[in-house]
């Protein structure tokens, strides 16, 4: 089959690699109809290259058509159409039961202490082949994906992969009081996203803040107050709110935020040295660019809610505890766990697209033009904030 695959930072191509296939009795293969580019996908792209392998496959947004099953997936059957979440979960151990499918005590990444296995995202996920290809192996089949019905565009699900769920979970951790207010940092697929969802939820007041122009005229189309990023901006948004700051931020920006140029070529500098050496620097004193964190503890008001979707990868982040403790502020973050939301989203996604779904992607390529489309993403040129991939 064709794949997109990690051959090192800023350096990925289309290749032919082996078709995947059932291996355990939980296990399905699925034709992938569409997958999506993620912001999270650029970490991969060069930030996080000490934990990856050449030859990687990338992508954890999936949707498809099954191909196969094991024989202990009695919820699925050929021919069937499925959207995969982008994190593996089993379903019946004490995490998944709590709704914490990132967490799934069956398939975390013990031996690097980190979460649930992810598809194509680094050895600290497991390094499992990813969505950005023709096929897709998934495990626990038997719980992980989801049918959708026949017929409408792949656009109308796809999301439920992994952008729905994680603006849904990011504005329902922000927990915006009835009549408050709510600012999203960064409007790229999951901050504009979370925008859309906390208008649907009734939040009254949402402020959109970015540097890129296109993305800030994209949110002010759904009734967003729109920001462009800069060292008023805090201040704007406070008059605002009468002085205070938003009842809740949502930081949707993570490890690729502006700034910092030291802690850019600190970060680029781990990415090439031999692959053993950078996760060794990444994993005791790593840092991020925590511009926009730190933007969203100065502007929530006291008591306020930061809720993270952003990536941070960082060991040795320097956060302003006392700032944080004085403020009493509530910090909440983590990936989505997408089926504890499947339920909640679903009905959306077959109604009169209150979301917006049908339009969001602002891009859609066939998989071979996927180095071209990264280095776009990258460069946030071409207008691209979404782009969808068609093997």
């Amino acid at each position: 089959m064709r794949a997109l695959t990690w051959h090192g930072p800023r350096d990925v191509r289309v290749e032919t690699v082996p078709d995947p296939a059932v291996q355990e009795p939980t296990d399905a293969v699925i034709r992938v109809t569409s997958s999506g580019l993620c912001g999270s996908d650029l970490h991969l792209y060069e930030v996080m290259a000490p934990f990856m392998h050449e030859g990687d496959i990338l992508g954890h947004e999936p949707m498809g058509v099954v191909e196969e099953v094991g024989e202990e997936v009695t919820g699925l059957r050929p021919g069937d159409r499925v959207v995969v979440p982008f994190q593996i979960a089993c379903g019946r151990c004490f995490m998944c039961e709590q709704g914490l499918q990132t967490q799934c005590e069956t398939t975390q990444v013990r031996d690097r202490g980190m979460g649930a296995r992810i598809f194509g995202y680094t050895s600290l996920y497991g390094s499992v082949p990813g969505a950005q290809a023709e096929f897709l192996r998934v495990p626990h089949a038997d719980y992980g994906p989801v049918r959708v019905p026949d017929g409408p565009p792949d656009d109308r699900f796809l999301y439920l992969s992994d952008v729905l769920s994680t603006a849904w979970q990011a504005v329902r951790y922000a927990a915006v009081p009835p009549g408050g207010s709510l600012a999203v940092l960064g409007l790229g697929p999951i901050g504009d996203m979370c925008c859309r969802v906390a208008r649907h939820l009734g939040v009254e007041q949402v402020f959109g803040v970015d540097p890129v122009p296109a993305r800030l005229a994209r949110a002010e189309q759904h009734g967003v107050e729109v920001f462009r990023f800069d060292d008023d901006t805090v201040a704007a948004i406070r008059d605002r709110t009468d002085g205070r700051g938003p009842d809740a931020v949502i930081d949707a920006v993570g490890m690729e935020a502006h700034g910092a140029p030291a802690v850019r070529t600190a970060q680029r500098l781990a990415a090439l040295l031999p692959r053993a050496a950078g996760a060794r620097l990444m994993g005791t004193v790593g840092m991020d660019r925590l511009t926009a964190l730190y933007t969203a503890i100065d502007l929530v008001r006291r008591g306020g809610t930061v809720s993270l979707s952003g990536v941070y990868g960082g060991a040795a982040d320097p956060l302003p505890m006392l700032t944080l403790f004085d403020k009493q502020i509530q910090v909440r973050m983590g990936q989505a766990n997408v089926r504890r939301w499947a339920d909640e989203i679903l009905p959306l996604l077959t109604d009169d697209d209150p979301l917006g779904v049908d339009s969001f992607a602002t891009h859609r390529l066939p998989l071979d033009e996927a180095p071209r489309a990264y280095a776009a993403f990258q460069r946030k040129s071409d207008g691209m904030v979404k782009t969808l991939f068609r093997p």
